[in-house]
């Protein structure tokens, strides 16, 4: 079964989105999870902005704990999904250049928490998310 991993920052805004976008999206067709590349958040929720946006577009979500991605998560996981070459960097940096690290779009999807605009987020999430299924399906 194919594993994607969503990996931000903080694991309470965009990664967490992406996660609940696609399990719902996907039916749970695949091993879907996320991550941050920080532990800054460790052991936080969604962020409540990121639970509205959700709501409101009628997306389950369940008891979401943030994280920062390990080890054992990047050698298992298939694709490690960012959002921006911030992420990409990070990622890079602690783990070395690898093939199946990409961005979810070719654009940056701005992070919320800074900019406030989660729909735009939500839209954007959601438009890779599609994009990444159509691939993967």
């Amino acid at each position: 079964m194919i594993k994607v991993m969503f990996v931000c920052h903080g694991n309470i805004c965009r990664s967490a989105m992406a996660k609940y976008i696609f399990r719902y999206m996907t039916n749970n067709k695949y091993i879907i999870d996320s991550a941050g590349t920080s532990n800054e958040e460790e052991g936080n929720g969604l962020y409540y902005l990121s639970k509205e946006t959700l709501d409101k577009y009628n997306i389950p979500y369940d008891n979401h704990k943030a994280h920062r991605i390990t080890d054992d998560e990047f050698n298992e996981y298939d694709y490690i999904i960012v959002f921006d070459s911030y992420n990409m960097d990070n990622i890079t940096r602690r783990f070395g250049h690898n093939d199946k690290v990409r961005m979810l779009l070719p654009t940056v999807i701005d992070d919320p928490w800074y900019t406030r605009d989660f729909e735009k987020a939500y839209k954007d999430i959601y438009e890779g998310c599609m994009r990444l299924k159509e691939e993967l399906d």
